[in-house]
């Protein structure tokens, strides 16, 4: 950040009184900006055992799979955050359970979110950021082509609780992996 967002002048990066992270200081006004990690929202959605998948059309990661999962928007409800996503990204209606699992992605100033969820019917599609949408049972995941690590956790946790009868709220710390 170089300039305030509120009047225009520079910033500087530094610890304000009474904090102690760096922060975007105005110069001018004295307006703090703080940098917040950002959210995203997704959903194991399920149809008779099988898992909704999107293969993606956007970087990162084109052409893997993940679930319908996305950034979550100002004035939404985590909750509302699942249903849009699954909606923009699969073209699919969905009825959300629990929150699932909880992601933490520090490095990249992350926090990842998963709801289980059921879908309402078969009518889903590629959405505008999905090359195909699929259902897929448990043992034809493509584990290897998974796009993201949280969403392998989320799943593997899911399919776990799934044999065991009941589910129950997860949560991981993911560190940086070598070369990453």
């Amino acid at each position: 950040m170089n300039y305030c967002n509120q009047c225009g002048a520079t910033v500087e990066l530094r610890v304000p009184p009474g904090d102690t992270i760096p922060r975007h200081i105005c110069q001018h006004c004295g307006a703090i900006h703080y940098l917040n990690p950002k959210l995203v929202i997704g959903c194991v959605s399920e149809w008779e055992g099988d898992i909704l998948l999107c293969r993606r059309a956007i970087e990162p990661r084109y052409g893997l799979w993940t679930l319908p999962a996305g950034f979550m928007e100002n004035g939404e409800s985590t909750t509302q955050a699942a249903l849009r996503e699954t909606l923009e990204e699969a073209c699919a209606r969905i009825e959300v359970d629990a929150l699932f699992s909880l992601v933490n992605v520090p490095y990249i100033n992350q926090v990842h979110l998963f709801y289980r969820g059921r879908l309402l019917d078969t009518a889903f599609a590629s959405g505008a950021e999905s090359l195909e949408t699929t259902l897929v049972p448990e043992s034809e995941i493509p584990w290897e082509k998974l796009a993201f690590r949280s969403v392998s956790l989320s799943l593997k946790a899911y399919f776990s609780d799934r044999r065991a009868g009941h589910f129950e709220f997860h949560e991981f710390d993911l560190q940086p992996l070598a070369g990453y």
